[in-house]
């Protein structure tokens, strides 16, 4: 019995696993098997394998052909196991033996050509949380494990492979030349320049690109709610190194990573129509969704109450954590999810109560009950609510020009320069991450706010939660000012940001 072994990577969720390839050639008639709760695409590999061997000039094994993938109770999905399985036949074959701390990954092609697969950005990350040493990747991903320092060498077909064991084999043909993805992209977003009027909406959203804290718009149709929204990409501060690792590593498991780390943090912004799962992550197998996407980055909701009330409540925990556990009955998996919600509504149904009253056509129950489809604890949680107006005449004839994205921008990120410096000994990055207990233990409330919150609180009109974020609030008020702590009229700002409502 000839047996062998290599190292490969299951890629469950965005958490690269490390996979034991093992391979016996049995007597008996010929039969290739593959063990170790392969998915419907893994099976599949024993018709890629063989066909890649013919491709190469290289004889099948005339045998009984076991390939078993170890740990057995670890799921295997796609087709990134064709490589590895490929590679241990090989070393059976020659008798020659892989080193375990290789860690292999690709997809064949019937014509023995070494093809991309997705997940080898968080491949990658497995492989040295693991200790590997080295990958061996398909040419045209093998960048997006370069993001991350770890030493690779890229493959374009299996004959390269059998070569290196002593086997003959065909020649491999030259490698196709990569697309060149080098071009600069345009930069994301609308500058804040091309805004007309909404002084206070562009304040809110300054605000909230400075401290991280999540944003409700409402107003009528065509008042700029979704243009300012579009804006906050071109404020917010660049993603540090890590941060853009988070975020390429998620699009790396969707398939939608291009190899190259970008900077800056994503802006998602899926239709009203979206379902539960698309949105927060599941199906099967598990995939993130929408708001890990927009980890690190952006979440824009845009027409909010029409998202089935479902949808939303399903906002709750990663709004607060930063994080989202799925449990399915096989597996519990954890999807990072640290984003920034920026919501728009409509007044009512048809939009026209806030300017035109009298050609609202909803009653009062129904404006109630259209705008209070979000739910009390999802709006608890927005730190911010804005009602739009339509710029006046006189706003939309200035000839002033307004402030740009990267003056405010500049505002922006000294704001989160002095969160850095004051939060260098905790947990946390912006002012929106605070917990409960280190704001208000760190945070000098005036005695006319503090009756303030009390009042709120004995009359219901604010919670314990809601106290947290106006305190959260006016501490990045302060920072846009410059100041090191909080005044009155800081938390009067923040006050009135948070009790702003539709109903006045």
């Amino acid at each position: 019995m000839n047996t062998a072994y290599c190292s490969g990577v299951s890629v469950v969720g965005i958490e690269g696993r490390p996979i034991r390839i093992e391979v016996a050639l049995l007597s008996g008639l010929p039969y290739f098997q593959i063990v170790g709760l392969p998915d419907t695409a893994l099976s599949e590999s024993k018709e890629r394998v063989r066909a890649a061997f013919n491709s190469c000039g290289l004889p099948f094994p005339n045998k009984k052909v076991i390939v078993n993938l170890s740990p057995a109770d670890t799921p295997k999905a796609g087709s990134g196991f064709d490589l590895p399985i490929a590679v241990a036949i090989l070393s059976a074959i020659s008798g020659v033996a892989l080193n375990p701390a290789v860690w292999y990954m690709g997809e064949l092609g019937l014509d023995g050509s070494i093809r991309g697969v997705r997940g080898v950005l968080p491949a990658a990350l497995g492989a040295l949380k693991h200790g590997a040493e080295s990958m061996v990747l398909p040419r045209s991903c093998a960048s997006e494990a370069q993001a991350v320092d770890i030493d690779v060498r890229e493959v374009w077909h299996l004959s390269q492979i059998a070569q290196d064991l002593g086997l003959p084999c065909i020649e491999p043909p030259p490698a196709c030349s990569q697309k060149d993805e080098s071009a600069s992209k345009t930069e994301q977003g609308t500058d804040l320049a091309d805004v007309l009027g909404q002084d206070e909406a562009r304040f809110a959203l300054e605000i909230a690109a400075a401290g991280g804290h999540h944003l409700l718009m409402t107003g009528a149709p065509g008042v700029g709610k979704s243009m300012l929204a579009s804006c906050l990409p071109r404020i917010l501060p660049p993603l540090s190194k890590g941060q853009a690792v988070e975020v390429a590593a998620i699009s790396s498991a969707l398939g939608d990573f291009d190899g190259h780390l970008s900077r800056t943090p994503p802006f998602i912004a899926p239709h009203h129509s979206v379902s539960s799962i698309a949105l927060v992550g599941g199906g099967n197998p598990i995939r993130p969704g929408a708001i890990s996407r927009a980890h690190n980055g952006v979440l824009f909701l845009d027409e909010l109450p029409e998202f089935s009330a479902h949808t939303i409540q399903a906002l709750r925990q990663p709004m607060e954590e930063g994080s989202i556990e799925i449990h399915r009955a096989r597996m519990s998996l954890t999807f990072p999810a640290r984003f920034q919600l920026i919501g728009a509504a409509n007044p009512c149904k048809c939009g026209n109560f806030l300017e035109s009253p009298h050609r609202c056509t909803c009653s009062v129950a129904d404006r109630r009950t259209y705008y209070r489809k979000i739910g009390g604890p999802i709006l608890d949680r927005f730190d911010m609510n804005v009602i739009l107006r339509r710029p006046r005449r006189s706003e939309l004839a200035s000839t002033v020009q307004a402030e740009s994205s990267h003056d405010v921008a500049q505002r922006v990120m000294q704001a989160r320069e002095k969160q850095e410096v004051r939060f260098r000994s905790t947990v946390f990055h912006s002012n929106s991450q605070m917990s409960g207990k280190y704001v208000r233990s760190h945070t000098s409330v005036p005695t006319d706010i503090d009756r303030l919150f009390d009042r709120a609180l004995t009359r219901g009109e604010m919670t314990m939660r809601g106290i947290d974020k106006a305190l959260r609030l006016a501490w990045t008020i302060s920072d846009l000012a410059g100041r090191d702590r909080p005044e009155s009229g800081d938390f009067h700002q923040a006050l009135l940001f948070r009790s702003r409502a539709l109903v006045e």
